[in-house]
């Protein structure tokens, strides 16, 4: 056990032996912490929280009561092999959040980003990738091998199929059931979800230029439009809007290789 002699440990909370825990961590009553977990400096564990696994939990993240982090996941095929869960810098993890490690299938490491905000119940299954600042409101849910790009934020209640990506800065609405890939700074809707369009407050939000934004719009237009294939549509798009990175980069996500299929507009 290396235990820094900064940190400040309930008297009930359970650290077992082999566990790291770094200067300035706080962790509060009943908590239970594992003998391969490494808390980083400023960790905070408010109280009743249960960090199991081979887990990381990077600097100044604060997780909240009951949650249950790093726990074997939710996957019949896993067998106990050793795989990770790797949490970032600086996140939010609220009441009754799960994080589960990867499985041999899908690399052995679930990623989650710096500066992500976790509300209530949320539940990040096994072989995820969360990129940085993401927002998952109460209750949303990624299967596994789900692939978050920065900024994303998926209201409450979403649901994330197995598999699928959601490239940055994307906008997931409340309720919505997304069973194939969102584009960029898409905004999305929908029971069985559908691309309303693009986020374009959160693209202003970040500073995005104004002829940047237009252009992106402009080849939204271009890429759904109803003619010819998807790829045919997008590579059209590139030539007519080359040097626009807002465009490059949703052209990347699209012609990239994918095991689901795209969401669209309705």
């Amino acid at each position: 056990m290396a235990i820094d002699p900064g940190a400040s440990i309930h008297p009930t909370a359970i650290i077992e032996d082999g566990a790291e825990i770094g200067a300035g961590a706080r962790i509060g009553p009943y908590c239970v912490v594992g003998p391969e977990v490494v808390l980083g400096e400023g960790v905070v564990l408010h109280s009743h929280v249960a960090v199991a696994g081979i887990t990381r939990v990077g600097p100044g993240t604060q997780i909240f009561p009951f949650a249950s982090i790093g726990h074997a996941p939710q996957d019949l095929k896993y067998a106990g092999e050793r795989t990770e869960l790797v949490i970032g810098a600086n996140n939010r993890v609220r009441e009754h959040v799960t994080m589960n490690p990867g499985t041999a299938g899908g690399g052995g490491v679930t990623r989650v980003g710096d500066g992500g905000l976790f509300m209530m119940s949320v539940h990040i299954g096994h072989d995820c990738q969360v990129g940085d600042g993401v927002i998952l409101a109460n209750n949303a849910t990624l299967a596994g091998h789900v692939v978050l790009g920065d900024n994303v934020i998926l209201g409450g209640l979403a649901a994330v199929h197995q598999f699928v990506r959601i490239g940055r800065g994307a906008m997931i609405g409340g309720l919505a059931g997304v069973v194939a890939d969102v584009i960029p700074y898409g905004s999305v809707i929908g029971e069985r979800a559908h691309l309303a369009g693009l986020n374009l407050v959160g693209l202003k939000r970040r500073g995005a230029e104004r002829a940047q934004i237009h252009g992106l719009r402009a080849a939204f237009g271009e890429i759904f439009a109803e003619e010819g294939s998807l790829r045919e549509r997008a590579d059209a798009a590139a030539a007519k809007h080359a040097g626009n990175p807002l465009v490059e980069e949703v052209l990347r996500f699209i012609t990239a290789e994918s095991s689901r299929s795209f969401t669209v507009p309705a």
